[in-house]
């Protein structure tokens, strides 16, 4: 059986937003420096969260997708959420932990030095090299979507490939922490409190909080063993009930082995009359018809079960 491979476009868009951070963060860093904002500042260390991020989502692409071996039959593809688990922890820890403190300090303190102007450049630069890499996981995502016959919406929320998704996110959230960012330069110099700065500085470390939650608790749900969406599902099923023999799905099982890699599993009632031969037959077809119809189907295993003495069920209707 063919073994996953690296999801080429999902490698670009990581690719682009690691760059694209790696820049933003530098400019952050020296404008943060020179104007002495916290929001500026906080501003570098989120960039610098999103770089280290994108690092690590790139190499659970690589990691998850190493093929199969004796000691790891099914795979590596949940080691890719190990990473990306590990990269919205550090998102948590050094992102929003630091904007947070720095905020609290700045409206205490109420310290300023240097020129406002550099800030302002560097937000706008930022804000447009930002708009590029969102772009390009939005491009991928509204694809995914259509391939998938979904909403862009419905399928950030229920895909298995989280590269993308926290992608997205972390671009989401690095546009709203620039506008922010920008909001609370602007007010700090109109009024000449540093009030202003500091609580966008704190609104940054919660946008951080926010999007390192999602991405942690969606990762667990996938490390833990999670189901493939109801809809897929459904169809799922469909596609057994209507094998030759088959007279009912008693159980059907199924786990996100990985981004790009899922596991069914069915207890299946076949005729009575239903030779070996023929359940064979129709374990062949049900791989076949589901791999042709879902590439991310990656292994397949029936479990013929017999119908206790005495119990008549119906035949499965296909049209149901």
């Amino acid at each position: 059986m063919a073994q996953p491979e690296v999801k080429t476009e999902s490698v670009g868009t990581v690719v682009v937003a690691g760059a694209a951070n790696l820049a933003i963060a530098v400019a952050k860093l020296v404008a943060g420096m020179i104007s002495g904002s916290a929001a500026m500042l906080s501003e570098a260390v989120h960039s610098v969260a999103d770089t280290t991020t994108e690092v690590l989502l790139y190499l659970a692409l690589r990691r998850g997708a190493r093929p199969a071996d004796a000691r790891h039959p099914f795979g590596y593809g949940k080691e890719s959420y190990v990473w990306a688990f590990l990269a919205a922890v550090f998102t948590f820890v050094a992102g929003a932990g630091f904007a947070v403190t720095h905020g609290v300090t700045t409206i205490l303190v109420h310290e300023h030095s240097g020129d406002y102007l550099v800030s302002y450049v560097v937000l706008a630069v930022s804000f447009a090299i930002e708009s590029v890499s969102l772009a390009r996981a939005v491009r991928q995502v509204r694809a995914e979507s259509r391939r998938w016959r979904t909403t862009p919406r419905r399928f950030l929320r229920l895909t298995s490939d989280t590269t993308v998704k926290a992608v997205f996110l972390e671009d989401s959230a690095a546009l709203i922490g620039l506008l922010l960012a920008a909001v609370g330069v602007a007010l700090s110099q109109l009024t000449g409190d540093e009030l202003w700065d500091g609580v966008a500085s704190i609104l940054i470390g919660l946008l951080l909080l926010v999007v390192a939650t999602v991405l942690a608790r969606n990762n667990i749900s996938l490390l833990v063993g999670r189901s493939v969406p109801e809809r897929l599902r459904r169809e799922i099923a469909d596609e057994l009930t209507r094998l030759p023999a088959v007279r009912r799905l008693d159980t059907l099982l199924t786990m996100q082995l990985g981004p790009a890699d899922i596991l069914v599993a069915a207890k299946v009632d076949f005729d009575d009359e239903a030779s070996g031969a023929t359940i064979e037959a129709a374990a062949d077809e049900a791989e076949r018809r589901l791999t042709a119809r879902y590439r991310q189907i990656r292994y397949v295993f029936l479990d013929p079960t017999r119908t206790p003495p005495g119990v008549t069920r119906p035949r499965a209707d296909p049209d149901a």
